[in-house]
């Protein structure tokens, strides 16, 4: 899909004004984040396990190649089948070839933000299959046509009173349906969409490159019914989602639930793929095919300065964190991916010029750095996008800063190299500010500048510099010094 960043400061301040999605978004601070904190003080050693999945996953995305091959290698002896997707399209042609190939009609799908990224519903429709979201969150945003707003919590945005008059407009349901209510006509309609589908689509939360085995983290079950009862299971998997051996999973699961939901000591279910059933399992998929996708992470794997954010484990915790995200929501950064992370994420993997404004959503407070489980150094990767805004990325050269703001910081470049440009262009801006200064203050400026005032004021130069107070006033103490 391709993202739609471009508006971000307009649907910011329609965010900002829309009071059920204010109201909404309150939740997420005394929510998930006071529940990831209690989770991480609760656990003696979280300090270390952040260490050491720091560490982990360093070595993995360095060593990617590797790690990959061995993944695929040993889901081709458990007898699955691996395919490798270098961008959207190949990854939805290949799961549509699937679909078709075995004749589906219906093909049900758990929580997955890379079929997200693709729009693989979408095609799917576009070919005549069904495809059903099965996440409760996920089949909301599906009947309301939107994208998810959170990565944990996809409809976090929605009120009970909007979601049971989504459900009446589609299913003609009462509008005063109790959340009891509408989860019971959701559990009926989705029953009967696992009973009748052909095939499976699932995200993975890891990928185990010694024993080839997927891992799926869920809280409602369907993630587990979405691996076992179709006959075949596609997953769709991000490329950097693999780590090395067993033994680090248990840790990654700890590092992600807790710092997702904080949850203790896991999600409600855990499920674990090793390929297509056995001859002597009694559940499972007679095929299993796992596509690992690229689509723009080669970029940051090239980028030494961006490589750190395929670490992410997609957990949310820096979305709940930031003070901006906590105040827009997911939909104003325009893709799949929200918050700090998605700030780097969509500029990175898609077009730095598309999504030029999403860097600079951001205080830099550290609270995301803070956050991440595996301690991911946002604001710096956020900076670098910044820099590459300003003076133009080998990879997106029309992200470049427009001519003017690149005039105007050479200008001020050259203004404050020496005292006496210094002090000139400090005069030219007292008498260009004479007619706009009222209080100390300019309350309007004429474009291109007008950016800078349009909802505060900005403090106008002062009447004196530095120098000359600090001179005036030696003056004045000399003079005091040598009265009688």
């Amino acid at each position: 899909m391709i993202p739609n960043a471009q508006q971000f400061k307009r649907k910011s301040a329609a965010a900002l004004a829309d009071k059920p999605i204010q109201a909404n978004l309150r939740g997420l601070y005394s929510g998930f984040h006071q529940a990831r904190l209690a989770a991480g003080h609760a656990t003696p050693d979280w300090e270390e396990m952040r260490d050491r999945g720091r560490e982990i996953k360093t070595h993995t995305i360095r060593h990617l190649d590797h790690y990959l091959e061995q993944m695929a290698d040993n889901v081709t002896k458990a007898g699955g089948k691996v395919f490798f997707a270098s961008d959207a399209e190949a990854a939805n042609r290949y799961v549509v070839g699937v679909a078709r190939s075995i004749g589906a009609r219906t093909v049900i799908k758990s929580k997955s933000m890379v079929s997200e990224e693709t729009g693989l519903g979408a095609r799917l429709e576009e070919v005549g299959i069904e495809a059903v979201e099965t996440d409760l969150g996920e089949y909301i945003i599906q009947l309301a046509d939107e994208s998810p707003f959170h990565i944990i919590a996809p409809a976090i945005h929605k009120s009970r009173q909007e979601v049971a008059d989504l459900f009446h407009d589609r299913f003609g349901t009462p509008r005063d349906r109790d959340r009891e209510g509408l989860m019971a006509e959701a559990r009926e309609r989705l029953r009967d969409a696992f009973a009748r589908a052909e095939m499976s689509v699932t995200g993975g939360n890891f990928m185990v490159a010694d024993t080839g085995t997927l891992a799926l983290v869920t809280n409602e079950g369907n993630g587990r019914m979405c691996t076992s009862m179709p006959r075949v299971h596609v997953a769709m998997v991000g490329m950097e989602k693999v780590i090395p051996s067993m033994a680090d999973l248990g840790m990654f699961l700890k590092l992600l639930i807790r710092s997702a939901t904080g949850q203790r000591p896991l999600s409600s279910y855990v499920t674990l793929v090793s390929g297509p059933r056995g001859a002597d399992e009694e559940d499972g998929p007679e095929e299993f095919h796992l596509v690992i996708v690229d689509n723009g992470r080669s970029n940051l794997l090239a980028d030494p300065e961006l490589r750190e954010a395929l670490n992410c484990l997609k957990c949310g915790a820096c979305l709940n964190a930031c003070p901006v995200y906590r105040k827009v929501g997911g939909h104003v950064y325009g893709w799949v991916y929200g918050g700090p992370i998605g700030s780097i994420l969509t500029p990175a993997m898609t077009d730095l010029a598309e999504a030029r404004d999403l860097p600079y959503a951001s205080s830099l407070c550290g609270a995301c750095r803070e956050a991440c489980p595996v301690r991911i150094d946002i604001p710096r990767m956020l900076l670098h996008l910044r820099k590459q805004i300003a003076e133009g990325s080998p990879q997106s050269p029309s992200s470049k800063a427009p001519l003017v703001e690149r005039l105007a910081f050479r200008l001020w470049s050259a203004a404050v190299r020496t005292p006496g440009a210094m002090r000139l262009a400090s005069a030219f801006g007292r008498l260009f500010q004479a007619p706009l200064r009222r209080r100390g203050t300019l309350r309007w400026l004429p474009p291109p500048l007008g950016g800078w005032t349009r909802h505060r004021g900005f403090p106008a130069l002062a009447s004196k510099s530095f120098q000359d107070r600090w001179r005036d006033g030696l003056n004045d103490t000399d003079q005091a010094g040598r009265q009688p």
